[in-house]
């Protein structure tokens, strides 16, 4: 059995043709059949002069050399979706980690929260709020110096309740020597679990969190 396949080109000229006609209701096609129906039809004593007429078949075909580029783009992002999908499920059972101020808790064991200081400081502060926004743990981490760092919550607020499962939002700022405050840049990390997809967009998920593909930073083996 034989399999015919179609070339991109002439499949992205045909789309392109269509999306025009739609558009401005004629594609270059119509206008060349056009074109030679009046050449048929015009008197022979009296012959029109063609060069406007060629002057706007010219501006008609460049109209639709244009809809070919935007068509060949939108293919091209299309494989460029799917070729980030099929990387995106790669993932699950990894270990990852992706820029993101969320943290997941499992309910029992300690979440990791993962961040880069960009420079030492002298006092810091590491703040954790709910899904409404409250604070429900501050920690004070004192000096921290500059480059990657982390700290395993064990889940419990500041009176030493346990918290539920759910994620949870941190972030850790501080002062360094000069009094200037430094901000860290956070990360979500843990084992990937899942992918799922919003309007061309995959999201890995990490227990209770969500991050885009694009946000991941670094990948290991669980």
């Amino acid at each position: 059995m034989s399999t015919t396949i179609t070339g991109t080109t002439a499949t992205t000229s045909t789309y392109a043709a269509d999306a025009m006609k739609q558009s401005v209701g004629m594609n270059k096609d119509d206008f060349l059949q056009l074109f030679m129906a009046q050449l048929q039809h015009q008197d022979p004593l009296s012959p029109q002069d063609p060069t406007e007429f060629l002057g706007q078949l010219a501006q008609l075909t460049q109209v639709e050399q244009a809809y070919n580029t935007s068509a060949t783009l939108e293919k091209l992002l299309a494989a460029q979706d799917n070729s980030m999908a099929l990387s995106s499920v790669a993932l699950i059972g990894k270990q990852v980690a992706a820029l993101g101020t969320q943290a997941a808790f499992d309910g029992t064991n300690p979440a990791t929260l993962s961040y880069q200081m960009p420079a030492t400081t002298a006092s810091t502060t590491l703040k954790i709020t709910n899904a409404s926004g409250q604070t429900v743990r501050q920690v004070d981490l004192g000096s921290v110096t500059v480059g990657n760092g982390s700290y395993q919550w064990d889940g419990k607020d500041g009176q030493g309740n346990l918290l539920p499962a759910g994620a949870y939002n941190f972030g850790i700022s501080g002062t360094d020597a000069l009094g200037a405050t430094q901000i860290a840049t956070t990360y979500t990390t843990g084992k990937a679990d899942g992918v799922w997809f919003a309007n061309g967009t995959a999201y890995v998920t990490i227990g209770a969190v969500s991050v885009p593909f694009a946000d991941v930073t670094t990948v290991k083996e669980a």
